[in-house]
């Protein structure tokens, strides 16, 4: 482990002893280190090209804006590798929050964001990147492929 000495301004060490108190860490160190986790896991998702990573697309669109939610459709279906799981809330009579959970190549994940963001009638568009974990080979006790989707065996 390294020391690092880091000169913060008056308002930016009160925001971060403000975070420190909230979330109730140890000490500043380990603020300062999960920050710095974040920020890097974030900046390294928007620039991943060909890595992998996972991101969560959060967005508020107008329910009700011409054609919008078949065009989120048809995108979210041309694009069906890279979503794995989406959350549909009604914030009021007009208005729609999704949350949706996507995995793939970093260039394709923000690609599509950057497309469901930019639809006419979405409001407010937010994406954040965490990098996926490599696959590792392990064994738990039983022999089976990690691989999406499962085959039916036919009867005889």
């Amino acid at each position: 482990m390294q020391r690092v000495t880091v000169t913060l301004d008056d308002d930016l060490m009160a925001d971060l002893d403000r975070i420190i108190a909230a979330r109730g860490y140890q000490n500043r160190s380990e603020a300062v280190r999960d920050l710095a986790r974040t920020g890097l896991a974030q900046a390294a998702g928007e620039v991943a090209g060909t890595r992998s990573c996972v991101a969560t697309l959060m967005y508020v669109y107008d329910h009700e804006a011409r054609e919008l939610p078949k065009r989120l459709t048809r995108g979210f279906h041309r694009h069906h590798d890279l979503s794995l799981a989406t959350l549909h809330v009604h914030l009021d009579e007009e208005s729609c929050l999704e949350v949706t959970v996507l995995k793939g190549h970093g260039n394709e994940v923000q690609s599509f964001a950057n497309g469901v963001i930019a639809e006419r009638g979405v409001r407010h568009g937010h994406v954040v990147y965490i990098p996926a974990p490599e696959p590792a080979a392990h064994s738990h006790g039983h022999g089976h492929s990690h691989a999406r989707g499962r085959r039916r065996r036919r009867a005889a």
